[in-house]
Parts: C-alpha cells; structure tokens; sequence
C-alpha cells in the first residue's frame, strides 16, 4: 500500500530524509455494552491502529496521542463527540491522516461518509483503513471504498429491518419491546427479558387522572389540578444513572396519556392493537369513555369553551324521540334582551319537520331539573335507589384501594429482590449508584403510602350513607344552590346528574342521577361552607 499524502514540512519523530505524518486513530462503538471492562472493543480497534502506524514508521508515520473515542454512538449519525473534536482538528491543521480499524467505525451511511471524505480532501487528510488495505490518494482507493461503504451502509439497513421486524414480532405476542416506560408502569429485567410492571403508586395516579378528565370534561382544568397536586409525568433512571421525566402536565402530555391504549393491556404497532403480557390499569370501559369525550371536545372545542352563557343542561339534556343531544341556543329581542332556548340538534341539521320536539325555553326546562334535584329527599323510592347506588361507588373505590393497596406490596418485594442483585453488584459499577438510590426512595415511598391505604381502606369499609344523612345535605340544597354562580351551578348539576331526557310526545321529562350524586352533593356543600 502506497503511503498516505504528505505534509509539507518535517517534523520530530520522521526518518532522516522523510516528512512527519500525524496519524489520527478514530474509534467507535454503537452499544455501550462492555465499555466499563479493563479492555474493551474501543482499546481493541485502537491498538491494531497503532500497530498498523507503527509498522510505517520508516514512512514517517506518527501517532498522535490524542484519542477520539466514540462509546456507544450509532454510524448511522453524525452527532458523535469524537468525530466533531476529530473534524475542528483537522480544521486546524494538527492532523495529516485518519486510521480506523474498518470503514465502518467512521461511518455506516454513504452521504455521511460522503462529506466527511470531502473535509478529508480539502484539509489534505488521507484516510486508512487496517483491515481493508486501501488509499484515498488513488482513484482505485477511492472506487474501492465506496464500494465498501456501500455494503456497509446494506447491512446497517438489514439490521435496522431485522430490529423492526424482532419488535413487531414481538408486540403481536404481547411483550413489550422496549423504549421508554409510561406512569403507571416500571419495568422489570430480573427474570430475562423485560417486562412490563406496575408500579402500584404511579398506577392510582394514572386511575385518577382518568377519572378526573371524566369529571372536569375537558384537559386544561385536569392540567390545573394536576399541577395543584404537582403531580407530573414518569421520572426514570437512564442507563448512564441519570435521572429523566419529571415534568408537568401540559395539554400535550395529558393528552398523550389519556390516549395510550398501554393502560388497558394492550400494545400498539403501526396502528393494530394486541394484547398485552402486561396488567391493565385501566378498565376498557373507561377508556372508551374518556375517548369518546375527547372525541367530542376535540369537534366542540370543550364544554368549558361553549357553555360560556352559563347552561345548566349543556351535556345533559337530550331529546328521546331523535336520541340526540339537545343544545343551547339564544335568540337577541327588540328590547336587547337575549331569551335563552334547548333545540334538538337533529332539528338544526335537518329542519324542524325531523323532530317531534319543539324549542325549550331553557329557563323553564332548567327549573324543573333543579326542582327535581331539590326534591330527590322527599321521593323515598328515588332516595332509596339513589343511596344504593351510592354504596356501590363506595365499594367501587374500597376495591380500587385494595387493588392498589396490592400492586404496591408486590412492587415493593420485586424492589427488594432487585435491591439485593444490584448491592450484589457493587455501587461502583456504572449506573448501578442512581438506581440503588431510587429503589431506596420507592420502598421508603411505599412504606410512608401502605399505611395510608389501610387508614382509608378502614374508614371506607365501615362508611355508610344513611337515609337521614342524605336528606339532611338536600335539605339544604337552596343554601348551597344560592352560593354558586352559574357556571359552578352548571358543574354541580354535571357532578349529580348522568342525563336528562326530554319526550315531546307527552311533554314529560326524566333525570337520571349519577352514583356518586349524594356523596358529590356532600363533599361540595363542605368545600361551600369552608
């Protein structure tokens, strides 16, 4: 092989009679795997390179001492710190060659490599390779190395579809495949290959969440809350020890969330979803709930955005005959008076000649909803449904409590498990210190929650709504009703109603109230008279 070419003067080091050749060594490696040993893959490409220099030392060849080391950076990108150091040192002037041990190890894309040999020749840089012996000087050296590059840059592509092709094979078994793991959920690597688990504390966040966009009805005020409780996204250790996540909600973030199917044991490629190995935080009901009002926020803007007049019904009232929601609407007098109406949506689509119901004047219809309201403690039938109901929801959250109460002793054992394998490996070892210290901080998080779920594990499972309790709070409902304006008039009714229907064939009117309703009631009057 030809030598490299030459810099104009010589220099120390270079036989009588020869010019100084400063040889640069780059290395790299994609995976940071074995990077900690004594003698790694890095020192391996770099110790034939300086014996590959050596053995042109009658040429004047000088290794630098200089080491442009990339660990765990892919071929396939030029955002490598190694090479950026290499590139401003041949911009300067300290370097004359560049020794790999493969094509590869500087780059596994052909444009890429295309502009770094384009920097190579307008600084005067040649470019060896050990184990493919070649010359960027000769024309056949460089034909013989994008030849080579070319084949480098197929087998990056065969990986890359190899590596796509593994994680939807995986994925349609239901395993996960990695990346990222999402609130609710940690991942286990104790048993081979990972998996996901859940993470009790996070998990009763995530249910929550949920829960609260249901009731809220759009993302802002959910973000408000969160934000109130700060509350915030997955907090993680990296591979490196470091610590990520962590931040608020934003509308984005919320959003993302309440959409991933993750949480109800499904995974999702490409659009297909499959069923998960891993356990469902969130039941499918409520999932498709919470879809079906982001569905409906995302055309109408949100039910804060619209109902800025103040309806009572807006949500709740629909018309039995065409089964469609009835909206408001308002009309401007002579007199500058506005006189507010409930009209059928299908009659403002269709004509009025589709709808047996005719305009509402909403004043009147919202009357009659909050005398029912009013009323809901003199109808003992209605009363006695209604409290039956509600020590359903009771039981509802008593189980959700003990379900947590659960995944957070099993997380805790599987933290002590991989508490004791890491001390096994000794705090110095690589990223093992940072996550050493968050398993601390989970189980001393778990052991401070664990009592606070048998506190209220305990006062659920002795609390009852008796009938005189109930028709107490409603009593009083004028008091509260009075203290409100419209818009928090509004959310009350939202908190105790499920609907209102509307027949126009007999001009009567039913509500249905919600489960929670007399424990929404309760819990409002307390946050009123506070």
């Amino acid at each position: 092989m030809s030598a490299p070419r030459r810099c104009r003067s010589g220099g120390e080091g270079a036989p009588p009679g020869k010019p100084r050749i400063r040889c640069a060594i780059y290395t790299r490696k994609s995976s940071e795997e074995g990077l900690d040993q004594e003698f790694n893959s890095l020192d391996a490409q770099r110790e034939s390179a300086e014996a590959f220099i050596a053995s042109q030392k009658a040429e004047g060849w000088i290794c630098q001492p200089e080491r442009y080391d990339d660990g765990g950076f892919s071929g396939g990108s030029m955002e490598r710190p190694a090479l950026a150091r290499l590139i401003r040192d041949i911009d300067a002037g300290r370097i004359d060659c560049v020794v790999v041990y493969k094509v590869d190890r500087l780059s596994r894309s052909l444009m890429d490599f295309s502009r770094i040999m384009e920097t190579f020749e307008k600084r005067g840089v040649s470019f060896v390779s050990v184990t493919q012996q070649f010359n960027t000087t000769h024309s056949m050296g460089r034909l013989t190395l994008n030849i080579l590059l070319s084949f480098a840059q197929f087998e990056r592509e065969i990986i890359g579809e190899r590596i796509r092709d593994k994680i939807a094979a995986q994925k349609r078994k239901g395993k996960w495949a990695g990346g990222a793991p999402v609130l609710g959920y940690d991942v286990e690597r104790s048993q081979g290959s990972p998996r996901l688990v859940i993470n009790a504390r996070e998990a009763a966040r995530v249910r929550e969440i949920f829960r609260l966009y249901l009731e809220k009805g759009s993302l802002l005020p959910v973000v408000s809350e969160l934000a109130r409780k700060t509350w915030v996204n997955k907090r993680r250790i990296s591979g490196k020890g470091r610590r990520l996540g962590g931040q608020p909600f934003n509308k984005a973030t919320l959003h993302r969330l309440l959409t991933n199917p993750i949480y109800t044991g499904k995974l999702t490629h490409k659009g297909e979803l499959f069923h998960g190995e891993h356990e469902a935080i969130i039941e499918q009901e409520l999932f498709d709930q919470v879809q079906a009002l982001l569905r409906l926020n995302g055309r109408t803007g949100g039910v804060e955005v619209r109902n800025k007049y103040g309806a009572l019904l807006r949500g709740l009232l629909r018309c039995r005959a065409c089964d469609r929601a009835m909206t408001h609407t308002f009309t401007k007098g002579r007199n500058g008076a506005f006189y507010r109406y409930y009209r059928c949506t299908a009659a403002i689509k269709n004509g009025a000649g589709v709808c047996t119901a005719s305009t509402l004047p909403a004043a009147e219809i919202e009357r009659l909803v909050v005398d029912e309201v009013r009323g809901l403690a003199a109808d003992r039938a209605l009363l006695d449904q209604t409290l039956t109901e509600a020590q359903a929801a009771i039981a509802d959250e008593l189980a959700a409590l003990e379900r947590e109460r659960d995944e957070l002793r099993r997380e805790t054992g599987r933290n002590h498990r991989e508490l004791r394998r890491l001390a096994g490996e000794g705090a110095t070892t690589k990223g093992v210190a940072p996550r050493l210290a968050d398993l601390h901080e989970r189980i001393a998080g778990a052991e401070a929650r664990l009592p606070e779920l048998e506190s209220r594990i305990a006062e659920l499972t002795d609390q009852t709504i008796t009938r005189a309790e109930a028709e107490a709070a409603f009593a009083d409902f004028d008091t509260l009703w009075s203290a409100l304006i419209p818009r928090e008039q509004a959310r009350l009714l939202n908190l105790l109603l499920s609907e209102v229907n509307y027949d126009a064939e007999d001009g009567s009117m039913s509500v249905t109230f919600r489960p929670t309703s007399i424990r929404a009631f309760m819990k409002r009057s307390l946050e009123v008279a506070a």
